[in-house]
């Protein structure tokens, strides 16, 4: 296999900067550290209602069991009505991202 070698000037715009994936990864990561969602902004996330959300994410118990805080997890199931949902948005990104297959497909 025959290697060219060639230089190439790509210009890259004065209000833009060139980032690796990882550390744009970790700014979106960092960028929800410390942040916390209600239902409203989780419906806004998903692009789902709150009824579907429940339904596919927050009941069914494999997942459940990893999310709410009784078990260690990241998510405030209410315990009575009038009680708001309450997620932590960095792990609850994250987890929505690892299990997306297992959320939209069943």
């Amino acid at each position: 296999m025959q290697q060219l070698d060639v230089n190439l000037t790509i210009p890259i715009p004065s209000d833009q900067v060139l980032i690796s994936k990882i550390e744009l990864q970790q700014l979106r990561e960092s960028s929800l550290v410390g942040v916390y969602w209600n239902m409203k902004d989780l419906e806004n996330r998903v692009g789902r209602k709150q009824d579907w959300i429940k339904e596919n994410i927050l009941y069914p118990s494999q997942f459940r069991k990893k999310l709410d805080i009784e078990n260690g997890g990241f998510v405030y199931y209410p315990k009575s009505r009038g009680q708001n949902w309450t997620f932590q948005a960095n792990k609850m990104s994250q987890f929505l991202d690892k299990y997306f297959n297992q959320i939209f497909q069943g």
